[in-house]
């Protein structure tokens, strides 16, 4: 669900940014607060994880269309809502500018469509309700399922208001709505259903990694740098070799716009901001589509999805320190 450039404007982009940018800004100043350093590296691997598992586009039958993990939801179960947004942040900042996957001007948008619903609303609306009075593995699918479904047509549904407000005449608004919310209902319950079963092995192995779930309720049966471990071999592995096998139809919006228009993709647009955001793009992105430049071999797939994870981690983990977050209390400063 990744929005290119065209189909969004200079001011309709710019308010994203600044919706996006707010909500970025107070989850460091929450995180700041928080006083867990175990949280650092579990931030840079499943960043790492949720950045592999998007490249695995699943078919959705009977439809000629795709779906993705957004990664919002099973962020938000292990992080909470402010850790996993910035999480987010870091895997869609990597797909921007070094995959040119979703327009740089369209980034904010992309940040509050993928990641805002699914780590905020995802956890108070939906992860911490439910798993308030006990947690079970019924509670977490549930949960799972629920969550994705719900914040994946919310993020749909502001897709369509964002093309709406930019003023693309090639979209109407209530067709597209009428075409994009099905596609992503569908998309979000598989969702769900990969979300689930991650959880749920975490919670078989490490449950005081989850959100609302403590060590007390159910002793895990690995240790906490095993669990870490598994998941970030599986990370390179998904990224590296079970990307090779992702459909190629379409995904959701691009599937979408194709019935309505005819094309997956619509004009370019030649405003300034839009030309300066794609040279921008294009200089940065040094695997665009997930590929090596001018060429179709699957070996920069696998390269792509390896250096992707790569790079989330080290974004993820680096930034921790940067904005020292999780500083152990006695390595605060007394004042």
């Amino acid at each position: 669900m990744h929005m290119a450039d065209a189909l969004i404007s200079p001011a309709a982009a710019g308010t994203m940014y600044a919706c996006s940018g707010l909500a970025a800004a107070y989850s460091i100043k929450k995180i700041r607060l928080e006083t867990d350093p175990k949280k650092i590296p579990v931030m840079g691997v499943m960043g790492a994880f949720v950045f592999a598992a998007q490249m695995i586009n699943f078919t959705i039958p009977g439809t000629g269309s795709s779906g993705h993990l957004c990664g919002g939801m099973l962020l938000t179960a292990l992080l909470g809502p402010y850790a996993s947004f910035l999480t987010m942040i870091g895997v869609l900042l990597i797909q921007c500018l070094l995959f040119a996957d979703g327009g740089l001007l369209a980034l904010g948008a992309n940040i509050w469509n993928m990641a805002f619903y699914g780590c905020f609303l995802g956890y108070f609306l939906v992860w911490r309700p439910i798993m308030q009075q006990k947690t079970s593995r019924n509670r977490i699918i549930c949960a799972s399922i629920l969550g994705s479904m719900i914040t994946l047509q919310l993020g749909a549904f502001s897709v369509t208001l964002e093309t709406l407000v930019s003023g693309i005449a090639d979209l109407p608004f209530a067709i597209f709505a009428g075409t994009m919310q099905p596609i992503h209902l569908a998309i979000g319950f598989v969702e769900g259903l990969i979300t689930a079963a991650v959880l749920v092995f975490i919670y078989e192995s490490r449950p005081e990694l989850m959100m609302d779930v403590t060590a007390k309720e159910r002793s895990g049966r690995f240790t906490y740098k095993k669990t870490l471990i598994f998941l970030c071999i599986s990370s390179l592995l998904i990224g590296g070799g079970l990307s090779l096998a992702a459909s190629s139809h379409p995904d959701g919006l691009e599937w979408s716009i194709e019935r309505i228009t005819g094309s997956a993709e619509l004009d370019s647009n030649e405003s300034v901001p839009h030309e300066t955001a794609g040279i921008l793009q294009e200089t940065s992105s040094l695997l665009p589509d997930y590929a090596f430049k001018e060429s179709d071999s699957p070996a920069g797939t696998s390269f792509s999805g390896i250096i992707g994870s790569l790079a989330v981690l080290g974004v993820c983990i680096g930034a921790c320190y940067v904005f020292k977050f999780f500083k152990h209390p006695k390595q605060k400063e007394v004042k």
